[in-house]
């Protein structure tokens, strides 16, 4: 009697009601993330989505209606076919390079020993430098007649070179200075990749014969494949972000010969107002990181080995 008294006291929750709770809670985790992505991400590209297809009056403030009149005016700007040259160039010049350069270094302080841990913060050090200021220090070591290079070469060069101020050599100077930026970082995720790997496995191989060459070829660069496509993907979306340095060193400068994607979108936007065809190049900048993403994800992982 006691225990049906109990049971009739108690409210009835329905099945129904109870999953429908479990289902929404997942739902209220997520919140506070779908909030964040929503302002900051999905509301910014849809809003660039709207506004590439505007003309703004800078005078009166007005939009019009254009279309797509801003994707076919880009496609014959000349100033955007060179921008794209550009890009491609940096990002063809220091990806593969500050990747590889990267993984030696890695490779070079994995073993410890007494002096590992200075190399690895001397390696490291550019890193924690903001991007403004170490452009800053590399637009003295570039200065023509007192800087750095000019200093430590005028035997070899006597006249000096304006390699900032030179097309031929202009976005190759701020291509180094990306590399030395960047390849420490990069060589974090390679020593940590590093201590994944089993050192039974080296064991082994050492115990067939297998020179250090072999060991790096056999073992080491396949299970760190799954680094290196987070490294190349994360070097390719920040070449493609590549403003600060541009804008310190060159202004894209000279002649648009380091003119890149991204600081023409700020160059339309915020020095010819000219916020439609700034919006049309956000967009295609967009669809190129989309594409490169796609990429990554779609041809290397097939080719990757994740260790179990």
């Amino acid at each position: 009697m006691l225990t049906s008294t109990r049971d009739a006291r108690r409210p009835h929750v329905p099945v129904l009601v109870t999953r429908r709770r479990w289902r929404i809670q997942p739902y209220l985790f997520l919140l506070p993330s779908l909030v964040f992505l929503g302002t900051f991400t999905y509301y910014p590209v849809l809003a660039s989505l709207e506004m590439s297809l505007y003309q703004l009056n800078p005078s009166t403030h007005q939009q019009y209606f254009v279309g797509f009149s801003n994707y076919v005016a880009l496609a014959a700007d000349p100033v955007f076919g060179r921008v794209l040259s550009n890009s491609a160039f940096f990002l063809l010049g220091t990806v593969p390079v500050t990747v590889a350069l990267a993984l030696v270094l890695a490779l070079l302080l994995a073993r410890t020993h007494a002096l590992s841990g200075a190399f690895r913060t001397a390696f490291f050090y550019p890193t924690l430098l903001p991007l403004v200021g170490a452009a800053a220090i590399w637009l003295f070591v570039y200065t023509p007649g007192y800087g750095l290079i000019d200093v430590y070469l005028r035997w070899l060069v006597p006249g000096g070179i304006n390699y900032l101020g030179d097309p031929r050599y202009a976005l190759l100077a701020v291509i180094a200075l990306t590399i030395w930026k960047n390849a420490g970082y990069y060589m974090l995720f390679y020593l940590a990749g590093m201590q994944g790997v089993a050192v039974e496995l080296y064991e082994a191989a050492r115990l067939e014969g297998a020179s250090a060459w072999q060991q790096f070829r056999s073992i080491t660069f396949p299970l760190l494949a799954p680094t290196t496509l987070f490294v190349l993907l994360i070097a390719s979306i920040n070449a493609f972000q590549s403003v600060d340095q541009i804008w310190v060193m060159t202004g894209g400068g000279p002649d648009n010969a380091t003119n890149l994607l991204l600081f023409y979108v700020y160059q339309a936007a915020f020095m010819f107002f000219d916020l439609g065809k700034a919006a049309t190049l956000t967009v295609f900048l967009l669809a190129v990181l989309m594409v490169i993403a796609a990429l990554s994800f779609g041809l290397l992982e097939r080719r990757i080995h994740y260790e179990v």
